[in-house]
């Protein structure tokens, strides 16, 4: 091989090559298939927010996290966790430092697009049962048509009495669906923008189509609750107080023969939730600074609701704890949030080369070059972006190296494409130094989304040096 000249040497040093992960190392790879097989069981486990709070907090229990309790005390490297609704975490290591001098904090959202039932769902037309459902989040309604379904929720009876259930997940179960019209009757609708191919009214799911037998009046509709009553010990009046969500049904999996992907069920943004997680199991040391793992709601909708971000719980944790240790007072709270630090997780646009034309390939995050970090987000002119400064960016850029992650930055599309954002401008109220990072997914929003292991991965470590080491 020639000799490198002097000018080929300085462009080696002075230019920017992104690294694909499976590149450069061998044994991360293999390490990175290990790691996904416990995401995989995580995400089947957990098909809703309710579902993935409860994995996880039994997740905490297990890693030897106890439930905050304000007449006990706490020392530092003590793991403590809260919980909000059963639909929101907040997980703690107590660190040396005073709280005051702020915590180094993740954050991600366990919600995802989907449907939900309406209040009074149940109804029946032409001999064939349906629930009425209400779409949640960014979806694109002609997904999901024909689609095997699975319904989750959870009924809460007017004496406070409770069942949760889960029916299509199991090889056993039966499966629910949207119908779509056959193309040889489509032609008007072929016609239409693709926002209208399926309009709300249609996302309607097919629930049954048999009678019973002695009744003459809505025999299937009667039919259906019939067995839902049987099965649940609910009243159709139960519907009212009820949390009742529909998603695909089936496993995540392995995705190419090389099985360096994983076609799932939410990964927007249940990918980061988890790789937060398990890197808050494997912090060995006491640390100097608290360290908090959020998981929050309603992220999809606007963080909105007593569960979403805006909600504050998390800031009443952060209060709790500052007040049994003595640092009580707003002023001080204040002073604690200001001098935090978060890595705001949350997934990223991948590129895609079947719809290049929608990137800037030179700003694009690419499935298998590692976790990533958007400077800012928005659409347009930044509009509803954080902007994180340059300072703290460089000082998280040192936090990846010195841990040898692998990392990427990049944008969300084209500059007049669109765009959008998720919790870090939220969280820079608060005035603290605040990134959204995440990992790269194909097909987002979609019914089955597209990950790399690697990714995941990398994104474990990434959060894993900055809580420690930021």
């Amino acid at each position: 091989m020639a000799e490198k000249t002097p000018n080929q040497q300085l462009a080696e040093k002075l230019l920017f090559k992104p690294a694909y992960v499976g590149d450069k190392s061998a044994a991360v790879k293999q390490e990175a298939h290990a790691f996904a097989e416990g995401y995989k069981k995580f995400l089947d486990a957990g098909k809703t927010e309710r579902e993935v709070a409860a994995e996880s907090e039994q997740m905490l229990k297990d890693a030897g996290y106890q439930q905050f309790d304000p007449k006990k005390t706490y020392a530092p490297g003590d793991k403590v966790y809260f919980s909000q609704l059963g639909k929101a975490i907040v997980a703690s290591t107590i660190g040396t430092r005073s709280f005051e001098d702020g915590f180094h904090l993740v954050i991600a959202h366990t919600d995802s697009p989907r449907l939900d039932l309406r209040p009074t769902p149940l109804y029946e037309s032409d001999h064939f049962s349906y629930f009425k459902t209400h779409y949640y989040g960014g979806i694109r309604k002609y997904q999901w048509g024909t689609m095997p379904l699975a319904i989750h929720g959870v009924f809460t009876r007017a004496d406070g009495s409770s069942v949760s259930f889960s029916v299509g997940e199991d090889e056993n179960d039966p499966v629910f669906c949207v119908s779509d019209l056959l193309i040889h009757l489509s032609h008007e609708r072929m016609g239409k923008p693709a926002s209208d191919v399926i309009e709300g009214e249609q996302l309607d799911v097919i629930i049954g189509g048999a009678p019973l037998n002695d009744e003459d009046k809505e025999p299937v509709r009667r039919n259906a609750m019939k067995l839902i009553a049987e099965k649940y010990g609910i009243e159709e009046e139960d519907f009212l107080s009820a949390e009742i969500e529909v998603v695909p049904a089936g496993k995540a999996r392995d995705l190419g023969f090389d099985r360096s992907m994983i076609l799932a069920y939410g990964h927007d943004d249940r990918v980061c939730a988890y790789a937060q997680v398990e890197a808050m199991f494997d912090i060995d040391v006491v640390p100097e600074k608290t360290v908090c793992c959020i998981l929050t709601d309603k992220e999809e909708i606007g963080s909105v609701g007593a569960t979403g971000m805006r909600a504050r719980f998390f800031e009443n944790a952060i209060a709790e704890m500052m007040a049994l240790h003595g640092e009580e007072g707003d002023l001080r709270l204040r002073r604690a949030l200001t001098n935090s630090r978060m890595l705001s997780c949350d997934v990223s646009a991948g590129y895609d080369p079947n719809f290049a034309s929608a990137f800037d390939k030179k700003n694009s995050a690419y499935l298998g070059r590692g976790v990533c970090f958007n400077k800012y987000t928005g659409s347009r002119g930044k509009s509803g972006s954080n902007d994180a400064n340059a300072e703290y960016l460089a000082d998280v850029r040192r936090v990846m190296d010195e841990g040898g992650v692998f990392f990427q930055t990049a944008e969300l599309g084209k500059v007049n494409q669109g765009g959008g954002g998720t919790i870090a401008y939220i969280c820079a109220l608060y005035g603290m130094n605040v990134v959204d990072s995440g990992v790269a997914v194909l097909s987002m929003h979609a019914p089955w989304e597209i990950i790399s292991k690697a990714d995941l991965y990398e994104a474990y470590k990434g959060y894993k040096a900055f809580v420690l080491n930021a």
